[in-house]
């Protein structure tokens, strides 16, 4: 028999996304509210008490309703949006976080997916910290851009209107200036760090795919670890993964390469590289001489920083393949 599913707010980005890659499942059945009926509190409440799994693709007031709404003890949820991250009883959804996280997800009743900067933070930096390479006290940062999906359904309209009339001619847009992003409370909890990074987040003028990049003083680290030091730990911790890969020693050379006329421009690093799949990939550059290094973290907003994310918390939760409707790049 199939397993009920039930995507609540499937029409938005990710809830768009989610029943894409569901599309061709013989395993699931994936349920639909009548349209008629959307904003029908008793039709919402009996979907969501109906089905194996709800999936809540809401903004994070609309899934705490969602949640106060479900009275079924055997009905399991997966809640996309920032409402739970750090919540007690939630177990936070990014697999490859530490050694047995996978079956805490695989059990839990509440699972809270990662916002997309935050998988490509704390992958990089969580390693490292229990590793004893970054010490939780460590003041750190984190930029990168971001396609303007991430955005939601506003930002997408103002980047895809026509100019000027209504909508923008922005070409890069720094963002988070208010130094509070909703992201941060999760990159702390889920690094061991004691203080929220420096973030800096900004759009770009394409629709998807992301860098997320942590630069890190090694002059100012305890024992001054070295590039291949941070690279080993990673490489570690992953080792195995399908979804997460840690670039060689190899491939680093050829991205930091110069090329004739641009000194120092990496020659192939993308943030649309891993568009569509459910892959992360982590980089390590440095100057050893400098004692300074950039880690850095390509992914799909909309893949393992979002929807992808979702089918994989989906498919452990329910004792399911792990990759089955995925896809790695």
């Amino acid at each position: 028999m199939a397993h009920k599913i039930f995507i609540d707010g499937e029409a938005g980005t990710t809830g768009l996304q989610i029943r894409q890659r569901l599309a061709d499942r013989r395993d699931l059945e994936v349920v639909s509210i009548d349209p008629a009926r959307r904003k029908d509190a008793d039709a919402r409440a009996e979907l969501l008490n109906s089905v194996d799994v709800a999936i809540l693709c809401l903004p994070d007031d609309g899934a705490r309703e969602a949640v106060s709404m479900i009275v079924n003890p055997q009905v399991r949820v997966i809640d996309p949006s920032t409402a739970h991250r750090t919540a007690a009883g939630w177990a936070f959804g990014f697999p490859e976080l530490a050694p047995g996280h996978r079956e805490t997800i695989a059990t839990a009743k509440r699972v809270t997916n990662p916002g997309c900067w935050s998988t490509g933070f704390i992958a990089l930096v969580a390693p490292l910290v229990r590793a004893g390479l970054i010490p939780p006290e460590a003041a750190l940062s984190v930029h990168g851009v971001s396609g303007y999906s991430g955005g939601g359904r506003g930002l997408i309209e103002e980047f895809e209107q026509a100019r000027p009339a209504a909508g923008t001619a922005d070409a890069f847009r720094p963002y988070g200036l208010t130094l509070a992003h909703k992201h941060l409370p999760e990159m702390v909890a889920y690094t061991g760090l004691a203080h929220p990074p420096i973030f800096s987040p900004a759009v770009g003028r394409y629709a998807q795919g992301m860098i997320v990049e942590a630069p890190v003083a090694l002059w100012a680290l305890p024992g001054r670890p070295k590039a291949d030091d941070l690279r080993a730990a990673l490489s570690e911790a992953y080792a195995g993964e399908r979804f997460v890969q840690v670039a060689t020693d190899l491939e680093i050379a050829q991205l930091s390469q110069a090329r004739a006329g641009a000194a120092g421009y990496v020659q192939a690093l993308d943030p649309e590289a891993l568009n569509g799949s459910n892959s992360l990939r982590l980089y390590v550059f440095a100057d050893e001489s400098q004692g300074q290094a950039r880690l850095m973290a390509v992914l799909d907003n909309l893949g393992k920083g979002a929807s992808g994310a979702a089918v994989q918390n989906l498919n452990l939760m329910l004792g399911l393949d792990e990759a089955a409707g995925l896809s790695l790049a």
